[in-house]
C-alpha cells in the first residue's frame, strides 16, 4: 500500500508535465486537418473568387453544395474552437458548446447524405470521378457513415477525455478524405506501393502515423482507439471497391437517389 501510494504524486506530475505537449499535439491536428481540407477546396469554395475559371469548370454547379460547404467550414471552425478551449484551460465553455457541436454533426450527416445522392444522380456522376455515379456512392457514403460512428463514439465517451479527444480527430480524418482528393498533386492519382489502396486513400492514412507515434510515445502501447478507429478506416477502404459494383449495391443506390425530389 505504501509503495502504491508513493506512486500516486509521481503519476500525477507525470500527467501535468504531459498537458503541454498534449495540448498542442491535438492542436497541431486539428490544423493539420484543416489545412488539408481548406487545400483541397480553395479553388472551388474557400477561394473560389480568386480561382473562378476552375471553380467553373471543376465545382459542382448546385447551390446546394455551397450550404454543405458552410456547415463543413462551421464544424471545421467548432473543432478549432474546442481544442483550443481545452488547451487553454477553459473546459467549461468546451462542455457548454458539446450541444453545438452534436447538433452540426447531425446537419452534417444529412447534407453529405443529400450532397452525395445529388452527385450520384447526375448525368455525369461526380466530377472528375471516371466511374459511374451510382458505382462511387459507396465512397461518400462510407466516409459518412464513418464520421457519424465515431462521432456517436465520442459523445458516448465524452466523460473520458483521452477517448473522446481521439474519436473527434478520427470523425474529422474521416471527413478529411474529400478535401485530400483534390489536393492539386500529381501523384495523388499514380499508382501506390499498397495494392488495392489509391493515392488519395493512402495520403488520408498517412495522418494516423503522428496519433499512432503520439500513442507509443507517451502510453508505450496503441491507445484501443488509435487501433481500431484506424483498422475500421483502413478496412473500409477496399470493402466500399469490392462491393460498390454488385448488384444489392447498385439496387440500392439506385433506390436512394430516386428518394430526391425532381
Amino acid at each position: 500500500m505504501t509503495a502504491h501510494a508513493g506512486n500516486i504524486p509521481a503519476e500525477a506530475a507525470f500527467r501535468r508535465a504531459r498537458w503541454p505537449a498534449e495540448r498542442l499535439f491535438y492542436t497541431g491536428f486539428t490544423l493539420a486537418l484543416i489545412t488539408a481540407v481548406v487545400l483541397g477546396f480553395s479553388r472551388t469554395f474557400f477561394l473560389r473568387h480568386w480561382y473562378p475559371d476552375w471553380a467553373r469548370a471543376h465545382g459542382p454547379p448546385e447551390t446546394f453544395f455551397y450550404i454543405h460547404g458552410a456547415i463543413f467550414t462551421a464544424w471545421l471552425l467548432l473543432l478549432l474552437a474546442q481544442t483550443s478551449l481545452v488547451a487553454t484551460g477553459r473546459v467549461h465553455i468546451h462542455r457548454r458548446l458539446g450541444w453545438l457541436g452534436a447538433t452540426l454533426a447531425v446537419a452534417m450527416v444529412v447534407a453529405g447524405v443529400v450532397a452525395s445522392l445529388m452527385a450520384a444522380r447526375r448525368p455525369g456522376g461526380f466530377i472528375n470521378v471516371p466511374v459511374p455515379g451510382l458505382q462511387f456512392l459507396t465512397v461518400p457514403l462510407s466516409v459518412i457513415v464513418l464520421f457519424a460512428l465515431f462521432v456517436g463514439l465520442a459523445i458516448a465517451t465524452r466523460r473520458r477525455s483521452q477517448y473522446h479527444k481521439r474519436f473527434m480527430l478520427l470523425a474529422t480524418l474521416a471527413l478529411a478524405e474529400a478535401g485530400i482528393a483534390r489536393w492539386p498533386f500529381g501523384f495523388m492519382h499514380t499508382p501506390t506501393p499498397v495494392p488495392g489502396i489509391s493515392g488519395i486513400e493512402l495520403c488520408l492514412d498517412l495522418f494516423l502515423v503522428p496519433l499512432i507515434i503520439w500513442d507509443l510515445t507517451t502510453r508505450g502501447r496503441l491507445h484501443r482507439v488509435t487501433l481500431w478507429g484506424g483498422l475500421v478506416i483502413l478496412v473500409s477502404q477496399p470493402l466500399r471497391y469490392l462491393i460498390s459494383g454488385t448488384g444489392w449495391w447498385l439496387a440500392f443506390a439506385g433506390w436512394a437517389v430516386s428518394l430526391l425530389p425532381a
